[in-house]
C-alpha cells in the first residue's frame, strides 16, 4: 500500500508519500499522488511529519527518516551526494558532478536535482551555480531561498 498525507509549511502545502516502511516523496509542487494511493497518517508518515515542522522551526539539522530513492542509478548518485550537504552550507553543481565522478556532469546533474521526489530532507535546495547565484529549484526560487535562509538562522 502507498499512503500519503499533507502538512501545510512556511513554503506552502507539503505532500508526503510513504511506500512500506520508506518515505518516497516530499514535494511542494505537483505531487506524484495516484488513484490508487491513501490519505492517511501512518505512524512514518506522522514521524515525517513532526521532523519537517522541527525544521521549520529551526530545531532540527537532521532527518532520521527511511528514503527510497526511486530514479535512474545516476539520478540516486545525485541525490545520495546532496545528503552530504550539511545542513546550512552550499553546493556547486560541478562540486556535486565531482563528487559523483562525473566532473563534466554538471548539466545532468542539474537535471536529476531537479527530478528529486524527496525535497527538503534530500536537501537539493542547497545546489546553487558556480557563480553563487540562485539558480533551478523546482518549487520556485522563492522557497529555494526561504529554505536557506532558514538555514542561515540556525548556523
Amino acid at each position: 500500500m502507498i499512503y500519503y498525507t499533507m502538512l501545510p509549511s512556511p513554503i506552502g502545502d507539503i505532500t508526503i508519500v510513504q511506500e512500506g516502511e520508506y518515505i518516497i516523496e516530499v514535494s511542494t509542487e505537483n505531487p506524484m499522488i495516484k488513484d490508487d494511493y491513501i490519505l492517511k497518517n501512518t505512524p512514518l508518515l506522522e514521524k515525517c511529519k513532526k521532523e519537517l515542522v522541527e525544521y521549520f522551526e529551526n530545531k532540527r539539522t537532521e532527518f532520521d527518516i527511511p528514503l527510497k530513492m526511486i530514479g535512474t542509478e545516476f539520478q540516486k548518485k545525485v541525490w545520495k551526494s546532496l545528503l552530504k550537504i550539511p545542513y546550512g552550507e552550499t553546493r556547486s553543481y560541478k562540486d556535486i558532478a565531482i563528487d559523483i565522478g562525473s566532473p563534466k556532469g554538471c548539466r545532468a546533474v542539474g537535471n536529476a536535482n531537479n527530478k528529486n521526489p524527496i525535497g527538503i530532507i534530500v536537501p537539493c535546495h542547497r545546489v546553487i551555480g558556480a557563480n553563487g547565484k540562485m539558480v533551478g529549484y523546482a518549487g520556485g526560487i522563492d522557497k529555494k531561498i526561504f529554505l536557506l535562509e532558514l538555514e542561515k538562522t540556525k548556523t
